[in-house]
């Protein structure tokens, strides 16, 4: 309690004796301390500068209480004065922070009379990602189709929503199914998850997008490069929109389920039974990469190695070998239409021929 009125450890201790014996001298302290007479006479001057102690008349080379209830009401009254002092000091920079605030709002680049404000460059997004961020008050959510992230990189991501998830404030996130290969992503979904947060998965997503509180959304110009900039949106029927979009494919989607399948060296991840499937239906590698929330790197790293692994010469002929293996769902074929049986002609048929 004494360390809040600006007492040290060693004065306070000191001052503690003494109010519980008052006579008592440096050697006597020291003992009862424990401590070098010097150590003493250091919590004395202290006490001497506090106003808490003053020099005995009686007896010389001691010391005396001043009363206590005098001497420790007016200490804290001299805390509170700066106390005062500080809170006034802080609402000063307050209020100058938000006057400078505003004008960097003024000189917002990009902004156009639709609303929508540019920035680009890592430094000017990522100092945007991080406002509103530790600005949000009640819920983050995104559309994360290259995996449960803010930011490209685990580290930055995590840096980044620490703002949201180590405020215990409400984070959904929505990515693709078939993550199973990315360790990266499934490693930071346990780690969001151990947050407080809910991740969940759809089969497709059709952007990389940001909520904060349902008033602000945040999307990316290109969603494998963070620089390439950002469009902001404040409030608008266009926000209203996105949050709508957001809500419904919440509630199409399903947890996802952040423990990586078994290594197994003949059934194929979840990622590459996707890539194989999308591949038999004829797809390019662009749609492949666009329906998976993937990077068309990616999908072409995939597919090379799934070619690898069923020693396949075409993508053709590694869908074949994939269905032979049971590793392709099978589609369901129409049922083939009865044909009625030729009725058997009878005596009387024959007769009226």
């Amino acid at each position: 309690m004494l360390d809040e009125l600006g007492l040290g450890p060693d004065a306070a201790a000191v001052y503690g004796v003494m109010l519980r014996t008052p006579q008592l001298g440096r050697q006597e302290l020291a003992g009862i301390l424990g401590w070098a007479p010097d150590r003493i006479e250091d919590a004395w001057d202290e006490l001497l500068r506090l106003a808490l102690l003053r020099p005995s008349e009686e007896r010389p080379g001691r010391m005396r209480l001043v009363d206590p209830e005098l001497s420790l009401q007016r200490l804290l009254a001299r805390q509170e004065q700066r106390l005062l002092e500080r809170q006034k000091a802080v609402a000063e920079a307050r209020f100058e922070i938000s006057r400078m605030l505003i004008e960097l709002m003024d000189e917002a680049p990009g902004t156009g009379p639709s609303g929508v404000r540019q920035f680009t460059g890592e430094d000017a997004v990522r100092s945007r990602l991080e406002r509103y961020a530790y600005g949000c008050e009640r819920e983050f959510a995104l559309f994360a189709p290259r995996g449960p992230r803010l930011e490209s990189s685990p580290e930055a991501s995590r840096v980044l929503e620490q703002g949201v998830v180590g405020r215990r404030l409400r984070a959904r996130y929505l990515c693709v199914t078939g993550l199973a290969g990315d360790r990266d992503a499934l490693a930071h979904a346990r780690w969001l998850r151990g947050s407080g947060a809910e991740v969940r998965a759809v089969p497709e997503l059709p952007l990389r997008m940001a909520l904060f509180d349902g008033r602000t959304a945040v999307l990316l110009r290109d969603p494998d490069q963070l620089d390439e900039g950002i469009l902001v949106l404040d409030g608008g029927p266009a926000v209203t929109a996105l949050n709508a979009l957001f809500e419904l494919q919440w509630q199409r989607s399903e947890p996802l389920d952040p423990e990586p399948e078994p290594a197994d060296d003949e059934r194929p991840t979840g990622q590459e039974r996707a890539v194989l499937e999308l591949l038999a239906a004829g797809h390019t590698d662009e749609v492949v990469a666009r329906k998976l929330g993937i990077s068309v790197r990616t999908g072409r790293r995939v597919t090379a190695h799934l070619l690898e692994r069923l020693q396949a010469r075409s993508r053709f002929q590694a869908g074949v070998l994939a269905a032979a293996r049971g590793w392709l769902t099978p589609v369901p074929q129409p049922p083939s239409p009865v044909r009625a049986a030729p009725a058997r002609r009878g005596r009387s048929d024959r007769g009226a021929r």
